[in-house]
C-alpha cells in the first residue's frame, strides 16, 4: 500500500524591512525649480547704439533680450510673412551692423556685441 505524502504548508514568513525596501522602487525627487544660469544673470552695460533701444542702466542679458523683443513687438518689427525675420529700423540697424533684415536666431548674436562687462 502506497502511502500518501503529505504536502508541507508553508509558513508566511516575514521578511526584514532591509529586503523589502530594496525592492520597492525610489520615490520620486520633488521637482525643484531650475536655478539660472550665473553668466546669463551677470549685469551688463550696453553700448550707446543698444541704450537706445533698451535702456542705459546694466542688466542681464536675459532681460536685454525681453527688452529686445517686447521694442520689436511695440513698433511691429517682426516680418508678418516669415515670422522668424525682424525687419530693422532706424535704432536697430545700428545694432544689427546696417543689416536691414536679421533673423531672430541671429539677432542675439549681434546684440552680444553690444553688450560688456559691468
Amino acid at each position: 500500500m502506497a502511502t500518501k505524502k503529505k504536502k508541507a504548508v508553508k509558513k508566511a514568513t516575514k521578511r526584514p524591512a532591509a529586503k523589502t525596501a530594496a525592492k520597492r522602487p525610489a520615490k520620486k525627487k520633488a521637482a525643484s525649480k531650475r536655478k539660472p544660469n550665473a553668466a546669463f544673470m551677470k549685469p551688463m552695460h550696453p553700448t550707446a547704439a543698444l541704450a537706445a533701444v533698451v535702456g542705459s542702466s546694466p542688466m542681464p542679458r536675459t532681460e536685454v533680450t525681453k527688452k529686445l523683443w517686447h521694442y520689436i513687438k511695440r513698433k511691429g518689427l517682426q516680418d508678418q510673412k516669415e515670422r522668424r525675420m525682424i525687419n530693422a529700423d532706424d535704432a536697430l540697424k545700428v545694432v544689427f551692423g546696417g543689416k536691414a533684415r536679421v533673423s531672430m536666431f541671429d539677432m542675439t548674436k549681434l546684440v552680444n556685441k553690444h553688450l560688456k562687462d559691468a
